[in-house]
């Protein structure tokens, strides 16, 4: 399975990070993805959670569209399990092509 996907891939950042912080963990993000192809990357900003992560209630949300292989998304998953600034991540695939 060597085909490419897009992914879409959501993930919500610790909210009691101040914009600097917040900024400075997202371009660590997009350094570990950068090998892959980000189509679109859109930053929702600081929204309340609907439960508490956590001792979180806010989390800045973060939409990207990556294409990627299966085996690629895996890895991309692992690094957000033990990347302590993330607090929640889902991975959808949208379409083939």
């Amino acid at each position: 399975m060597n085909d490419k996907r897009i992914y879409e891939n959501v993930i919500v950042l610790n909210g009691e990070f101040t914009e600097k912080q917040y900024k400075t963990a997202l371009e660590k993000i997009k350094e570990h993805i950068e090998p892959l192809e980000i189509k679109k990357l859109d930053e929702k900003g600081k929204r309340k959670l609907a439960y508490a992560v956590g001792k979180n209630n806010t989390g800045y949300f973060v939409v990207l569209e990556i294409r990627a292989t299966e085996q690629e998304i895996l890895e991309i998953e692992r690094y957000y399990r033990v990347n302590s600034d993330i607090l929640k991540f889902m991975t959808v695939r949208k379409y083939r092509r």
